[in-house]
């Protein structure tokens, strides 16, 4: 018999994060103010893995109450983390974890203030971001 493995299973908006160290300059190049960095209210880190979303409701039938439906597929709001992207959110919203000897965050989506991702250079401008030239 194989050993069992654990895994971490993300739920509902949040984010599992893999924190930087706090520093002046992010390793994505970006600057933190001396007030974030006194106050250490922002901090950032790399996205490990995404939960599926924000939960919305069924609105497809009219049931006159909604715990009649059993065989429902739960529908999530995406969230537009993604795996790999540097985060910058609020230090205070947080949650830390230690995992398999390994130190995590847990971040709910509104916390994140902002995301960089390497692909942007793709995407057409002004679509989603602000180039970093």
């Amino acid at each position: 018999m194989s050993p069992l493995k654990k895994k971490l299973i993300v739920v509902g908006d949040r984010l599992l994060v893999r924190p930087e160290n706090g520093e002046e300059k992010t390793n994505a190049g970006l600057y933190l103010p001396a007030t974030a960095l006194s106050a250490r209210t922002a901090q950032g880190g790399w996205v490990v893995t995404v939960g599926p979303g924000i939960p919305l409701p069924d609105l497809t039938e009219d049931l006159e109450e909604p715990w009649q439906n059993r065989g429902a597929t739960p529908r999530y709001l995406p969230l537009q983390a993604q795996e790999g992207d540097y985060v910058l959110f609020v230090r205070k919203a947080a949650v830390e974890i230690t995992f398999e000897g390994k130190r995590y965050l847990i971040v709910p989506n509104s916390a994140v203030l902002v995301l960089v991702r390497d692909d942007w250079e793709d995407a057409p401008e002004l679509a989603g971001g602000i180039d970093g030239e």
